[in-house]
């Protein structure tokens, strides 16, 4: 009879698969066997692309007149450190008695390659069937679905052509613009920085990133400060008052004029000061007023990015570590598929999730959590997610959200305490969806005084809904940092929450056309602020927005979607610019700042290719390549793009040099 063969990403998701599948195995040098299976796996990237002098021994000197490189036939070859585990998986693919090959690497555009590079190199068994297996999570039920189901792995053929076009365009532009840009730039940077000897190190995604941290870091630095002056007039009487924010219009005596700031305050407090005393024994009138109830959803489930400047917010961590500890839940099969971009479920994963809610609510002994389990069971909250905001098949590609599975609770006391953290908030944010939305009484009103027009507003929860569960994030902080002043904190809360109640009491009984008492006028001084700088968690939500960046707005429709890098990528681009020395992160605090070497780098780049730097080129390349895996366009037209735009850039370049 014979053999299926099956080859995951690392020895321990392997162990998973023998599991599930209820196998006696017999360990063996690098895989797993029984009667029916053989199960192996790769330890990360097995096949690497060989550097140019593997082309010819020539090519190890970086020079002008071998450049650009473009190799007609790529070539490949085994990592030194990973050589032995190949040979074994490549024994195994060519085994005479293997009629089936399940290509059960991770269910993304990199665990695609990775699995590709070893089936190039190895050339399995022509009989064997090739099979791919996609799944969501490690739980028992979705390894043997994703067994069952398994696609011919042709059917993956333009992922894996994305995947492979992604690694050349990264290898050409990496190779060819660090060394070019060394040639002729690098002993002037060497010696602005007083080092011997300087490489500069561009990239596809890198250099654009490092643009958005120095450009930021610039404006910043070259921000002046201004101050202005608003006016603000308390209106009511002695026992019950409230404040309002004078703002310009057409009828004000100051429209227009060159002395306001803005349409909210003066250049100079004089002004502001012989505005006051132009209305001072003026009468107000209600002009406006709005009284209406306000609904606000709980958030959309985590993708990477959302967890990722999450946890750098909440516990300080780089992007890179939140990965690493979702990776391991997942592993321990906690929770659902990490790399992905999707906030909502789809609709088959929607009718089934109950089974999820069941399992966290027998298995996760958290008395928090339990709490909220709870009052959703005595609440009746309904679980049908189906026309909700939380479900949407067309905003899914790869994964779904991040999703706690409801299982591996058995793996949970083992872990250390900031995973245990992640996990809940995961958790947390999973059930605050089940929950009402948060409502809210508004009332807004507009105060006439001699055609100046004043504006206030409040606003009071009157119902909490999600927000029991997903807390203010400052509250918490404080909360955990300060425990011995919780009480002094509540108390302080308390009477934050009593004053709106008092003022939108003060404001309900208001009519529309009284006539109302001015208290008083005075000015209060304003300044305009810097933008912030990045941190590692906000720097996430910038590279997969980035498309946002885009000022032409045909062009940013047309590459809506797409960021910069990809969920799988983000972290480990930032970094890679950290351990270049181009960038710093603060240990406490995570805001990233350049280092002066890494403005050097950006105002080489600036001035001699300064396309790479805007985020507008990164995001269509990354379209292309989305295109090429749904088969918009063919691999050979993206390659041909490719080329040419390195051409184009080097017959700029070279001339200038």
């Amino acid at each position: 009879m014979g053999k299926k063969l099956l080859i995951t990403e690392k020895p321990s998701v392997a162990m998973e698969f023998a599991k599930a599948l209820k196998i006696n195995t017999t360990r063996k040098d690098g895989y797993l066997e029984s009667n029916e299976w053989i199960i192996t796996w790769c330890v990360g990237h097995l096949v690497t692309m060989s550097y140019p002098e593997k082309y010819d021994e020539n090519l190890k000197f970086w020079r002008l007149d071998t450049l650009p490189f473009m190799p007609k036939e790529y070539k490949y070859e085994i990592l030194p450190n990973t050589e032995k585990q190949f040979n074994i998986v490549k024994s195994l693919l060519q085994r005479e008695d293997v009629e089936e090959i399940y290509n059960a690497g991770d269910s993304g555009r990199e665990g695609e390659y990775i699995q590709r590079l070893v089936f190039m190199m190895a050339k399995p068994n022509p009989k064997a069937k090739m099979k791919r297996v996609w799944i969501d999570s490690q739980t028992e039920e979705e390894i043997i679905r994703g067994i069952k189901e398994a696609k011919d792995m042709e059917e993956y053929n333009s992922l894996s052509d994305s995947a492979y076009l992604r690694a050349k365009e990264d290898y050409l532009i990496g190779i060819n613009f660090s060394r070019l840009l060394s040639i002729i730039y690098g002993r002037r940077v060497a010696n602005k920085i007083n080092e011997d000897k300087v490489s500069i190190s561009v990239g596809r995604v890198m250099t654009c990133v490092l643009g958005m941290v120095v450009s930021r870091e610039r404006e910043i630095r070259n921000f002046v400060k201004t101050k202005y002056y608003k006016i603000m007039g308390n209106f009511g009487d002695e026992t019950s008052s409230f404040n309002a924010e004078w703002k310009v219009n057409e009828k004000s005596k100051v429209f227009e004029s060159p002395k306001l700031y803005n349409e909210t305050g003066f250049k100079k407090e004089d002004d502001a000061s012989k505005f006051i005393k132009s209305l001072e024994g003026r009468q107000g009138v209600v002009k406006e007023l709005k009284k209406s109830k306000q609904k606000e959803n709980a958030p959309l489930l985590f993708n990477l990015a959302e967890i990722q400047n999450e946890c750098t917010k909440r516990f300080k961590i780089k992007p890179d570590e939140t990965l690493e500890i979702i990776q391991n839940l997942y592993e321990k099969k906690l929770v659902t598929y990490p790399r992905t971009d999707a906030r909502v479920l789809s609709t088959a994963v929607a009718k089934e999730i109950s089974k999820n809610l069941n399992g966290i609510a027998k298995g996760f002994k958290d008395e928090e959590i339990q709490k909220y389990i709870k009052k959703m069971v005595d609440e009746k909250y309904s679980t049908n997610l189906l026309k909700t905001k939380y479900v949407n098949d067309s905003k899914i590609t790869d994964h779904y959200a991040i999703t706690p599975t409801g299982q591996g609770y058995e793996n949970y006391d083992k872990l250390p305490s900031l995973q245990k953290d992640v996990y809940k908030l995961i958790v947390k944010r999973f059930l605050a969806i089940f929950y009402p939305p948060a409502i809210y009484n508004k009332i807004q009103a507009t105060i006439n005084v001699e055609d100046e027009t004043f504006y206030t507003s409040g606003k009071v929860c009157i119902e909490r809904g999600f927000l029991e569960i997903l807390k203010p994030i400052s509250k918490e902080k404080k909360s955990t940092e300060h425990s011995n002043n919780v009480e002094s904190l509540n108390k302080k809360e308390e009477c934050e929450e009593n004053k709106k109640e008092t003022d939108l009491e003060i404001l309900k009984s208001l009519k529309k056309g009284e006539n109302i008492k001015v208290i008083k006028f005075e000015t209060k001084e304003a300044e305009t602020s810097p933008p912030t700088r990045y941190n590692s968690g906000s720097m996430i939500l910038a590279m997969e927005n980035a498309g946002k960046l885009i000022e032409d707005e045909e062009l940013r429709e047309q590459i809506k979607g797409a960021g910069i890098g990809t969920s799988a990528t983000r972290g480990g681009i930032i970094s890679k610019l950290e351990k270049i020395k181009y960038i710093q992160i603060n240990s406490k605090t995570q805001i990233i700042t350049p280092t002066s070497k890494g403005e050097i780098i950006y105002d080489v780049v600036k001035m001699s290719m300064p396309d790479i730097l805007n985020p507008e080129l990164t995001a269509s390349w990354e379209k292309g390549l989305e295109m090429v895996a749904k088969k918009d366009i063919k691999p050979d037209e993206f390659m041909i793009k490719l080329e040419n735009y390195i051409n184009s850039k080097f017959d700029k370049l070279v001339v200038k040099f």
